[in-house]
């Protein structure tokens, strides 16, 4: 879906402390007077017209790391600059673009192309650079770095706001009023920081692009020189990649939860093959027999190029020991049954029954997803035998005698042959369950000359039974 642009004074706003602010604002709203930081209380006394829409705070930094990725082709180390901006080091790179102005052009037109606004500045250092990008843009061209930040605000200098306006109080309001001062005054006065963030920016301190490491990249690509179009020949490139992906896999202790399969084809058209793991695999060939049912259904039309394989989800998986034994392999048989079953009718779908703390029947076990689950073992179990088969409590008719001597339940007439009990059940009074509002249950084993084996309750405060499983 399309939104229109806002015509108007906007602004994203953000709550802490227990109110709201203007978290960024367009060009219009700070004609208005309006600025960063500004609670939006005040900032609609000012301007009551003003549009506002709540930030994306974690959406902002994806697309700001997202950008930092693409800024790579500008200089080997870009990190981020706050909540709102990069910062380069392009030391020896501009002459590959044909100069400063050429590097700074050609960022913006890559940039508008992709419909984001953006204000940029080449300095000499990193604070400069900061100050100079935050107000106005621009180049300032080598040897007249204290000239081209000698009319910037000090709070251009990445300092505290409340030093910034001390400064501004005793007549310090731009740069250049302070770089005239002896630094012993002003140490003492506003503090060594502020003498810090003077020697970075002037250039006399230095201060280098700090990158953060990429995460490692788990995706391998394949262009063919000739279109194809056969199930065997995708199948035999998609091994291929496996090989390279699972080496990269293995490389950083890795294992594979969900896979995507991108084929190109000639006519531009693309088309995707994706699967589910029930747990954490590197193991090429039993991963590529999971996706030959999706790459038979593919329609490769004209022919297929290029491929493209992406672990999408990764988890932490330890190295594995040479060698499988024959738990391993039953682990990795019910492994690879649960991925089939889930990728043809949704890992949500298959589940699995786990033990649960309760003493009531049918909340003794829950159930879990399989894929995203381990196997647990019941603990030891050392009161009266439970059935092998639950369900709803059926009543039965025809009662005689307590235990029941003969009863008609799902229209057979029974007879007890041997009877144990009762096992005394208490309702848990911290859950509001219907089916216990009826109070205690004596629960009875019985055994009929009819063959069944059932799990008969009554409930002491009403004379009707019920029966609740069946035993093998």
């Amino acid at each position: 879906m399309r939104t229109r642009p806002v015509e108007g004074p906007f602004a994203l706003i953000h709550r802490s402390a227990n109110a709201d602010h203007l978290h960024c604002l367009n060009p219009l709203a700070e004609r208005h007077g309006l600025r960063r930081g500004m609670s939006l209380a005040d900032a609609r006394a000012i301007c009551p017209d003003l549009a506002t829409r709540p930030a994306d705070l974690v959406a902002e930094a994806r697309s700001l790391t997202t950008l930092r990725r693409w800024a790579g082709r500008y200089a080997p180390m870009v990190a981020v600059s706050g909540s709102d901006g990069l910062i380069a080091d392009i030391t020896g790179v501009a002459h590959l673009f044909g100069g400063e102005a050429e590097v700074r052009g050609d960022l913006h037109a890559r940039l508008a192309q992709a419909g984001l606004s953006v204000t940029s500045a080449i300095a000499g250092s990193l604070g400069a650079a900061h100050a100079l990008a935050r107000h106005g843009g621009g180049i300032i061209a080598e040897g007249a770095l204290q000239a081209g930040i000698e009319h910037l605000p000090v709070s251009a200098l990445r300092i505290e706001h409340a030093t910034a306006e001390a400064l501004a109080r005793v007549g310090l309001a731009r740069i250049g009023d302070l770089i005239a001062q002896p630094r012993a005054p002003l140490a003492r006065r506003f503090g060594i920081a502020l003498i810090q963030r003077l020697d970075q920016i002037l250039g006399h301190q230095p201060e280098p692009v700090s990158a953060d490491p990429d995460p490692p990249h788990f995706g391998v690509r394949m262009t063919l020189p000739d279109p194809i179009g056969l199930t065997s020949d995708v199948m035999a490139g998609l091994a291929r990649l496996l090989d390279r992906l699972c080496t990269t896999l293995a490389l950083h202790r890795r294992g594979a939860r969900r896979l995507r399969l991108e084929l190109r084809r000639v006519d531009r058209g693309t088309v995707q093959v994706e699967i589910g793991l029930a747990r954490a695999m590197r193991d090429p060939a039993r991963i590529l027999a999971l996706f030959a049912k999706g790459v038979e259904e593919i329609n490769a039309g004209f022919g297929i190029d290029a491929l493209r394989l992406f672990a999408a989800i990764t988890e932490p998986m330890a190295p594995e020991q040479i060698g499988h034994g024959a738990q391993v392999k039953t682990e990795d048989a019910l492994a690879d049954l649960v991925s089939r079953l889930g990728n043809r009718i949704g890992f949500d779908r298959v589940l699995r029954l786990a033990p649960a703390d309760s003493l009531i029947p049918e909340r003794s076990f829950q159930m879990v997803s399989a894929a995203w689950s381990e196997p647990v073992a019941a603990p030891p179990w050392s009161g009266p035998p439970r059935p092998i088969t639950l369900f709803p409590p059926e009543p039965v008719t025809q009662v005689s005698g307590h235990p029941p001597a003969r009863f008609r339940w799902r229209r057979m007439r029974l007879t007890t042959l041997r009877a144990q009990g009762p096992e005394r059940i208490a309702p848990e009074w911290w859950f509001d369950d219907p089916a216990w509002r009826s109070g205690l249950r004596d629960y009875w084993r019985i055994e009929t000359q009819e063959g069944p084996r059932l799990w008969l309750f009554h409930t002491p405060q009403t004379p009707s039974w019920c029966v609740q499983g069946e035993f093998a």
